[in-house]
């Protein structure tokens, strides 16, 4: 069996291309690392990679994370700003012995040194977003400026058992300069070990760090939960632990997969949606839906919905 899961429509390109590399036999690694660049390289995708948008000085600052189910190897960078693909950077990292999670100038460096790939990621259509946000904010005070924290988050088996998981984002819109988020965090943004399986995150990583929900889910598959069961405990248990001490609880969407290729999905929000492809199953996006108890369930999405969702991201900007 061979699969792969990710958080958001935005993954679809990317999983169909591994898709067809794990149909092959490609390795788990690389087949995750070519979806995930995919969504770094497309420019329309707001909160991933080129085209991400900018914190409140608006410079575009990147978290990427690469870890590998068989070693349990991790290479992580935050904040890092001016390379094209930090997700290949923090895979790189991973196979260092130490030195592991790099942020700032010093995953710059390391990036400069290594040969990758300069590249000014900030866009013309990010800069309209962020003038208008500037605006929207100044004449409503009540509009808070955070939105647009989309990570991509995925899992992947290859057909010889090995698993890896990885994630890319720019983080929240208009954050403080330096701010990093969970999805560079081991444990929190992403897990996985290949004897169990992995899960991965996308929402407020203020929230999501204070519950390391990511290995709580690949726990909880370790004593015998399947993926939906471990992510609707991990998920729904969490949510409400943090509502209970705190009156909120930020956006959280986990996606999982075990070592069968079995898969999982919880949110707290309404609007998720993540794509999925196993060798039993085309390249597929499904939509979140709530009924009218506010239980989850899946629904494919619509070829209305498909074209929707890149002509709103596609169509053009006008500055406010």
């Amino acid at each position: 069996m061979y699969g792969i899961i990710a958080t958001w429509r935005m993954a679809l390109e990317g999983i169909s291309e591994a898709a067809d590399m794990l149909k092959k036999s490609a390795d788990a690694g690389d087949s995750i690392e070519t979806a995930i660049r995919a969504v770094e390289d497309f420019e329309f995708y707001k909160s991933v990679g080129y085209g991400g948008l900018p914190n409140e000085e608006m410079e575009v600052e990147l978290d990427a994370a690469f870890m590998d189910g068989d070693t349990l190897d991790v290479g992580c960078v935050g904040a890092i700003k001016d390379f094209a693909n930090p997700v290949s950077i923090a895979r790189m990292l991973s196979k260092e012995p130490v030195n592991n999670f790099l942020v700032g100038d010093g995953a710059e460096k390391y990036a400069h040194r290594h040969g990758f790939e300069r590249k000014n990621m900030l866009t013309e259509r990010a800069k309209i977003h962020y003038h208008n946000r500037v605006k929207e904010t100044t004449e409503n005070t009540e509009l808070k400026p955070y939105s647009g924290h989309d990570t991509v988050g995925m899992v992947c088996l290859d057909d010889k058992g090995h698993m890896t998981a990885a994630t890319s984002t720019s983080g929240l819109f208009m954050k403080h300069a330096g701010r990093v988020g969970d999805s560079p965090v081991s444990g929190s943004g992403f897990y996985v070990d290949s004897e169990v399986g992995g899960a991965s995150a996308t929402g407020l990583g203020e929230d999501v760090m204070k519950g390391c929900v990511s290995y709580e889910i690949v726990r909880l598959m370790k004593e015998g939960k399947t993926p939906q069961e471990a992510c609707d405990i991990a998920v729904n248990t969490f949510d409400k632990e943090l509502k209970k001490r705190r009156g909120k609880a930020g956006d959280m969407s986990l996606i999982a997969m075990n070592n069968k290729g079995e898969w999982g999905v919880t949110t707290n929000i309404e609007g998720f949606s993540f794509a999925v492809a196993t060798e039993n199953e085309e390249p597929t996006v499904y939509l979140v839906k709530f009924d009218e108890n506010h239980k989850q369930y899946f629904e494919v999405a619509s070829k209305e919905w498909m074209d929707n969702y890149m002509a709103t991201r596609t169509a053009p900007l006008v500055r406010k």
